[in-house]
């Protein structure tokens, strides 16, 4: 029997920082083919650009393959499936693909995936890393607690009946092999301890916590986990397993804000803040085109937490364009969200 493919599918909420722990593993690979298949929620595929961006060897453009404008587990047949036969078809294959999917998606169906006969035979799932920003999980984002809230919600019947996010969350860490909690260079000691400990009432058993700042964590500890995932469904319980594993994005949406160019990244990035605590914004990600820059600006924010920084030179007739992508919980205020942005951009003066 030939030797199956391993894959690795790289999971986590919004802004856990999927795509920088991708860019640290590739830059320190040790040799290995690699190539990555990214999904991305949204009509902006920002995640393989900063993939694109990166300046290192290895991060080959041929070698990115992106998925846009749909969550990867509910579009498995149309569009993950040709995918990944298409990296195995390759002259030379891959010696590992890393599959980064959007953050509201689902792993389990995604995995469930691998056992369709057109590549059970050629590749296998050697592991599902969910990388968690434990900033964010101590700042109480998700109830770990599903009991108390549906306590709250009977004692409360103008709160939405429905918690998407925390599904998604919790489904993510059900599916997990090993955990990657990111971001622990904002948390003390304690703050960290209950964080671990929040998430381990909720891993399967055995699973490994990994902690990590920047993402930065080494790829051997994360490859060659030699899970095959794919004939373990049954141990991974999810949410959504009495609907055939698939789910709704009907809670989430996203839209792109075509900018002009940003005299004053400073200036956008105080308004962007007070969009995300204005609105129902979950995440904002794009680049700027600075005037008098030879480099593309990329912008990631998570909740009021933005970070800025050059990227990539512009290259030879690429049209400068600043872009920013804006997903939030459903009913966004696009209108109103999209003015407010672009009202840093644009003085008000220009209104006078």
């Amino acid at each position: 029997m030939a030797v199956r493919i391993p894959a690795t599918v790289i999971t986590g909420f919004l802004g856990a920082g999927k795509t920088s722990l991708i860019r640290h593993m590739i830059e320190h690979n040790t040799g290995r083919r690699l190539a990555f298949l990214i999904n991305e929620f949204g009509d902006l595929g920002i995640d393989r650009e900063l993939l694109l961006g990166c300046g290192i060897e290895g991060c080959d453009e041929d070698d990115v393959v992106e998925l846009a404008n749909g969550c990867i587990c509910c579009t498995v047949a149309d569009d993950f499936l040709p995918a990944i036969e298409a990296l195995l078809d390759r002259p030379n294959p891959p010696d590992h693909i890393l599959i980064e999917t959007s953050g509201l998606a689902l792993p389990k169906p995604l995995v469930r995936a691998f056992n369709w006969p057109e590549v059970r035979a050629r590749v296998t799932v050697d592991g599902v890393i969910a990388v968690v920003d434990a900033a964010a999980v101590a700042a109480g984002r998700f109830a770990d607690d599903p009991a108390a809230v549906l306590a709250q919600r009977a004692a409360d019947p103008s709160l939405d009946h429905e918690n998407p996010l925390e599904e998604v969350f919790e489904d993510q860490l059900l599916c997990a092999d090993m955990v990657v909690l990111n971001k622990t260079d904002l948390l003390d000691a304690a703050a960290l301890a209950r964080v671990e400990a929040e998430l381990a009432a909720t891993l399967r058993a055995g699973v490994h916590v990994v902690r990590s700042a920047h993402a930065a964590v080494d790829p051997a500890v994360l490859l060659g986990l030699g899970a095959a995932a794919e004939d373990d469904l049954a141990a991974r319980p999810s949410h959504h397993d009495a609907e055939g594993g698939e789910h709704d994005h009907d809670d989430f949406e996203s839209f792109t804000v075509a900018l002009g160019p940003v005299d004053d990244a400073g200036m956008l990035e105080a308004r962007l803040i007070e969009v995300v605590r204005d609105h129902d914004v979950l995440r904002v990600k794009g680049f700027l085109d600075r005037p008098g820059r030879h480099r593309r600006e990329a912008v990631q924010g998570v909740g009021p937490r933005f970070q800025r920084y050059f990227d990539r030179d512009w290259r030879p007739g690429e049209d400068r364009r600043s872009e920013l992508v804006v997903i939030g919980l459903k009913g966004l205020d696009r209108t109103a969200i999209a003015a407010a942005i672009r009202a840093a951009v644009v003085p008000a003066r220009a209104a006078e």
